[in-house]
């Protein structure tokens, strides 16, 4: 676990240092995911991890727990101070690599409320990637950003097909023009098509872009980030 909450705490420190707005922490390494719901110790785990980020790294500050293990994210969310969570399958059902991922939203909620978490907001992924969503082929991407909004979610996030992979723009503005939410990038936003999601995105969720050779799997370029967000600060300031 040192090893473990160092190297996060390192990472952190890189990106909020090169520029980025806020941090979302991620066991991304802790292949093969879990479908829906993780032990105690993965929990245990990403609180150590998110508690030294918290302390050490002044940005907003949030958590997702693969695959799915959205109630669990939010005990992290709770336990370390952070303010909001990334949620796969709020609403309908997908069929991911993990399997059958059904929709969490009137249980994650209750659970949100019954735990005093109610300043944690909850971002959620539609029609996301990694997953086939011939079960729900007949409801819309826009249709299910209503439905995130209907069900009391705080934003809508949408995804390429895979880890990297970039945003279809048509995706992008339905989901825009469908709810009232904030809407983010999810995956494959780099500085060539950042310029084409910004009037569409409230956010862009970076990974692996930032990282050397545009690989998730690699350590922080922080060239790459400092480029990105720089351009970032003059889209914003042209706007």
């Amino acid at each position: 676990m040192p090893e473990i909450v160092a190297a996060a705490c390192r990472e952190a420190e890189a990106l909020a240092e090169s520029g980025v707005d806020a941090l979302l922490i991620e066991n991304m390494h802790d292949r093969p995911y879990l479908r829906a719901k993780v032990g105690p110790e993965v929990v245990s785990a990403m609180t150590a991890a998110a508690c030294v980020i918290q302390r050490e790294v002044a940005l907003p500050c949030g958590v997702q727990v693969l695959a799915g293990a959205n109630e669990e994210a939010l005990a992290v969310a709770l336990g370390a101070g952070l303010d909001f969570i990334r949620a796969e399958g709020f609403v309908f059902a997908h069929v991911a690599d993990e399997g059958i991922i059904e929709g969490c939203a009137g249980r994650l909620l209750r659970a949100r409320r019954a735990w005093g978490a109610e300043n944690v907001r909850i971002f959620c992924d539609i029609k996301k990637k990694h997953s086939s969503h011939a079960i729900t082929a007949d409801v819309s991407l826009a249709a299910t950003a209503k439905a995130v909004e209907f069900f009391c979610g705080d934003g809508v996030i949408v995804t390429g097909a895979a880890t990297g992979e970039a945003v279809e723009i048509e995706d992008l503005k339905a989901a825009a023009g469908a709810t009232r939410l904030p809407v983010l990038v999810g995956s494959g936003a780099t500085l060539e098509n950042m310029e084409a999601l910004f009037p569409y995105a409230s956010a862009l969720i970076v990974g692996s872009y930032f990282k050397q050779g545009g690989s998730w799997e690699g350590a922080v370029d922080t060239g790459r980030v400092r480029e990105f967000t720089a351009r970032m600060r003059a889209l914003r300031a042209s706007d």
